[in-house]
């Protein structure tokens, strides 16, 4: 019986030394979870990228002078399109204002345009001859002004372009001492112009990018002394062109920083 009633004692104590106990415990604490961070990025900065895509030139021949005749009204010959791939980099600067966005650039691109028509006037051999235009290379030199919502970037620019072109009539039939489908008379040059463009472009890692970009050139008109395969001038034409290009970039800006928003 002693045992017993010592037994009851003990767990009566017990009972109430628990509570007290547990009283005297410090509060638990509970460690709040670490704020989401939102990437903040800012485009100003050098920067430099490749392009590739495709070109439309449109171009307009007109008779202003030929041999043996001299000046000549301006007489349309026809006209057709010079389409092609493109290839090149881009290097440029851009500095950021609140959401604004402003920058220059320089574009290079190795083109592979070419297109003809039918002539309007004249034969070679006593058959039409095709009147061919050919890019090789374009420029631009532009400023831009756009913009940005965070990593998004809208931007237009305008400036100037620069085109390098050949001229050529291609004969279609073989004469005697010279082969079919072959210049018979050509010309070069290097036209400038105006241009203007629009693009997107995407940040989808630090200092990487992407974009899209539309520009159309105004190349206006030019004149060109076709000179033909033995040496000899040929015909003066004058010549309309405007160009349309489609490229896909990809751009790297150096030290463009990236600001954690929390």
């Amino acid at each position: 019986m002693k045992k017993v009633l010592v037994g009851m004692a003990a767990i009566t104590a017990l009972s109430v030394a628990v509570p007290a106990l547990a009283a005297d415990l410090p509060a638990r604490t509970y460690t709040k979870a670490p704020p989401i961070v939102a990437p903040v990025y800012d485009w100003s900065g050098f920067y430099i990228g490749i392009n590739g895509g495709g070109a439309s030139s449109h171009n307009c021949w007109d008779l202003t002078a030929t041999t043996g005749v001299g000046a000549v009204p301006p007489t349309s010959v026809g006209c057709h399109n010079a389409t092609g791939g493109l290839v090149g980099g881009q290097v440029g600067y851009r500095w950021q204002m609140t959401n604004w966005v402003f920058g220059v650039e320089a574009q290079g691109d190795w083109a592979n345009l070419k297109g003809s028509n039918i002539s309007g006037i004249g034969t070679f051999g006593g058959q039409p001859f095709l009147n061919q235009t050919k890019i090789d290379a374009i420029g631009l030199f532009t400023g831009q002004i756009g913009y940005a919502w965070n990593n998004l970037l809208w931007y237009g620019k305008g400036g100037a372009a620069v085109t390098r072109d050949t001229y050529s009539g291609i004969s279609q039939i073989a004469v005697v001492g010279f082969p079919a489908n072959a210049a018979f008379d050509t010309a070069s040059n290097t036209r400038w112009g105006g241009a203007i463009g629009t693009g997107l472009e995407f940040r989808f890692a630090p200092g990487w990018s992407v974009a899209v970009e539309y520009d159309h050139l105004f190349m206006g008109s030019s004149s060109a002394n076709l000179i033909n395969f033995m040496g000899g001038f040929d015909r003066t034409m004058r010549i309309k062109q405007d160009v349309d290009m489609g490229t896909v970039r990809l751009n790297y800006t150096f030290g463009s920083p990236v600001v954690a928003k929390y």
